[in-house]
Formats: structure tokens, C-alpha cells, sequence
């Protein structure tokens, strides 16, 4: 009887989150040890201008509320929002369809809708420039394309396919962006790397450009791991991604992996003890602090602690730090505003720490908050935006 009803809740769950109806694929979950994940979903860190000081924006913080976006109703987690400045922003979702605001979130027009389309995740140069990613085929119900990466020129208004060397990919499931600093003709200019990973229920592959994204090479890194969530990087050469160790959630290990030659290798860093588990998000305020979200999928409603993994040392060494002892309370989307002060999403809301995780709070995020974003505006003001089943913003 607790095995039949802990079955059902679970269809609940998926059919819920993902916005899905294909029941009998999450009942083959329980029973077979080959079978993909019973959900999915992907957080971020402050964007690329300024880590915060706690110090100097603590008044501020103290007063932030998330509050919820006038946005289409989507009957399901969506994956990916990001912004160019304190006005531009876009979103996707699963329905194929990507979203544009010019006012901060107020209004959103729908500039794309692709049937057949999984759109996983968003990431912008420039007000002009950006790229769409899409989970693939062979995963979720009714996804039917297979091209992997889309890119604009035009702000969004058009989107094409992206041609790329090397390897088939699957799915992304995170794109990261990284602007190099040099001298153009005694100018400060910048080179624009950007890299991209996926997927949830694998293969696990790694895209990278180092033009802004007029090229694109991909490889796979099914040696170094079986799935793909998140990729931060610091730098061109030196950052994470949030992996599994196995496609089989019974068998997997939540993993963190390390690269120092812009992802030519891979090195493992963290790995979980405990089965069903994989990480998801990945948020560093600041060169030394980072956060990873850790994922449960364990039937046994005994196992009930959820877990954030920590590091002080940029991220050479992790340790688990508790979040909440709540089995329905699954971990997906993290962010910091800086070293102490941050959040998690979860399947049901969310939780606010001020103490670098020492204790949380719950906090309202929306049901299955899964990215979260934090920028600093010119005149340094801090504000957030997160995408979930609903789209929330914060002002400090």
C-alpha cells in the first residue's frame, strides 16, 4: 500500500512539474534500472559585472520581496530567464515558445513559438545577440526537434539553427558566458567565450565558442560523467560543471567536475554517497565561495534531508550543508547575491539563507523555482528575477 501510494504521488509530481501527461513513463521509473530520471529541470550566480558586498547591501537586502510577474500560465516548471540590463530580458519554456520584456518584466510579448520545441535555456551577449537552448528528443513527451542550439542577431526577433563540428549532441540543458577583457587598438574590448552542456538522462555533451558564437565545437564527456545540468565558468579555462555519475538515477551520485583548460579535461571535485541523486545549479558569488544544489529522487520516504554542497576554496573542496528535512521538498534553482546570502527553489517553494547556509528560512519563490539570477545595475542597485512555474523579481 505505501509502495502504491508513494507511486502515485510521483505521477503527480512529474505530470505537475513538467507538464506532462505521459503517466505510464513515470510508472516504468520505478520499476526499471535503466530508465531516466523521475523529473528534471537548472540556477545561476551573479551575473558577470560585481560580486556584492554583504557588508555594504545588508540594509537593502533586508528588504527585498519576491514578487510575481504578470507572465503567460505554463502548467509546468519552466527552465531559463536572463536579462541584458535592468529592461531586457527573455524567457522559454517547454512549449517551445520564448518571451521578450523591454520594461523589466512588466509586459512580455511572445516572440517565437515552435511546436515541437523543448527550450531549456537562455543566454545573451548583448541586447542584440543570443542563444536558445533545447533538451532534444527521446526524453519528454511530444519534443520532436532535434537541433540542439538556436541563435539571433536581432534581438529575438528571428532565431536559426546553429551548425557545430564534432560529435551529435543530444540536449542542452545550460549555456554560460564569458566576456575576456583585452586592448583593441588602445581600446578596452572584449572576447566573448561561450559554452554549453547537457543533458538530463544523458549523453553528456560540451559545447564551446570562442568567437560569440559565430563557431561551435562539441565533444563528448560520457567518460567523465552520464549527465549534464549547469556550467559556470570564471574564466575561458577554469570552471564547474553539475553532473550525475549514471544515467540510472537508482545508481547515480550527485557529481561536481572541474576544468582548468576551458574543458578539454574534467576532473571530479565533489561526489554524493548516496544513491538516486544528481546535483542541478551551480551558484558562485565570488571567486572563492560556490554553491551547488543536490537532487533527490529516493522512493523511501525515510530519506527525507535535502542538501546544498559548498565550497570556500573555489571550489577545490565541497561539503554538504543541510537545506531542510522535507522529502517533497526537492532542490532545483540556487542563487547568491554574495558569500552569504542566497536562495533554493523547490518543488513547492523556496528557502533564504543570511548565514552562508548555516540556517534557511522558507521564502515564497513559486512552486519549482528553477534559475535565479542576480545583477547589479550601474548605479549599483542589486535585483533578482527567477523562473519556475511562475516568474518572480526582487529589488533590493
Amino acid at each position: 500500500m505505501i509502495r502504491l501510494l508513494t507511486t502515485f504521488l510521483l505521477v503527480l509530481l512529474y505530470s505537475f512539474v513538467d507538464g506532462s501527461s505521459d503517466l505510464s513513463r513515470l510508472k516504468r521509473l520505478m520499476h526499471k534500472a535503466d530508465e531516466k530520471p523521475l523529473l528534471s529541470g537548472q540556477s545561476d550566480s551573479l551575473a558577470k559585472q560585481n560580486a556584492v558586498s554583504v557588508a555594504k547591501n545588508s540594509d537593502r537586502v533586508a528588504q527585498g520581496e519576491w514578487k510575481k510577474l504578470n507572465t503567460e500560465p505554463y502548467p509546468g516548471k519552466q527552465d531559463d530567464i536572463v536579462f541584458v540590463d535592468q529592461n531586457r530580458g527573455w524567457y522559454v519554456n517547454g512549449f517551445g515558445r520564448i518571451f521578450h520584456t523591454r520594461d523589466g518584466g512588466l509586459t512580455w510579448e511572445k516572440q517565437l513559438e515552435q511546436q515541437g520545441t523543448f527550450f531549456r535555456c537562455i543566454a545573451f551577449i548583448d541586447s542584440l545577440t543570443g542563444f536558445a537552448g533545447t533538451v532534444g528528443t527521446d526524453y519528454f513527451p511530444n519534443v520532436t526537434d532535434t537541433i540542439p542550439l538556436y541563435g539571433t542577431r536581432d534581438g529575438g526577433k528571428t532565431w536559426k539553427p546553429l551548425s557545430y563540428s564534432g560529435p551529435a549532441v543530444k540536449g542542452l540543458c545550460a549555456i554560460d558566458v564569458v566576456k575576456e577583457p583585452f586592448i583593441n587598438h588602445g581600446q578596452l574590448d572584449y572576447k566573448v567565450h561561450l559554452f554549453a552542456v547537457g543533458r538530463v538522462g544523458s549523453p553528456a555533451m560540451f559545447m564551446v565558442s570562442h568567437d560569440g558564437g559565430t563557431t561551435w565545437t562539441s565533444k563528448s564527456m560520457n567518460s567523465a560523467c552520464k549527465m549534464l545540468f549547469d556550467i559556470k565558468m570564471l574564466d575561458k579555462n577554469v570552471g564547474f560543471v553539475c553532473a550525475a555519475t549514471d544515467e540510472a538515477i537508482e545508481k547515480s551520485n550527485a557529481l561536481i567536475l572541474k576544468t582548468t583548460d576551458g574543458g578539454n579535461s574534467w576532473k571530479p571535485v565533489y561526489q554524493s554517497s548516496r544513491p538516486f541523486e544528481t546535483t542541478w545549479k551551480i551558484s558562485m558569488p565570488t571567486a572563492e565561495v560556490a554553491y551547488v544544489s543536490i537532487q533527490s529522487y529516493n522512493p523511501d520516504t525515510t530519506v527525507s534531508q535535502q542538501r546544498v554542497a559548498k565550497s570556500t576554496d573555489g571550489g577545490n573542496s565541497w561539503t554538504e550543508i543541510n537545506l531542510v528535512n522535507d522529502q517533497s521538498a526537492r532542490e532545483f534553482g540556487l542563487g547568491f547575491v554574495d558569500a552569504l546570502h542566497g536562495y533554493v527553489g523547490t518543488l513547492h517553494s523556496g528557502y533564504e539563507t543570511r548565514d552562508g547556509g548555516k540556517s534557511w528560512s522558507p521564502v515564497q519563490l513559486g512552486k519549482a523555482c528553477n534559475k535565479i539570477r542576480f545583477y547589479q545595475s550601474p548605479n549599483q542597485e542589486i535585483w533578482g528575477i527567477s523562473i519556475g512555474v511562475e516568474v518572480r523579481k526582487i529589488e533590493f
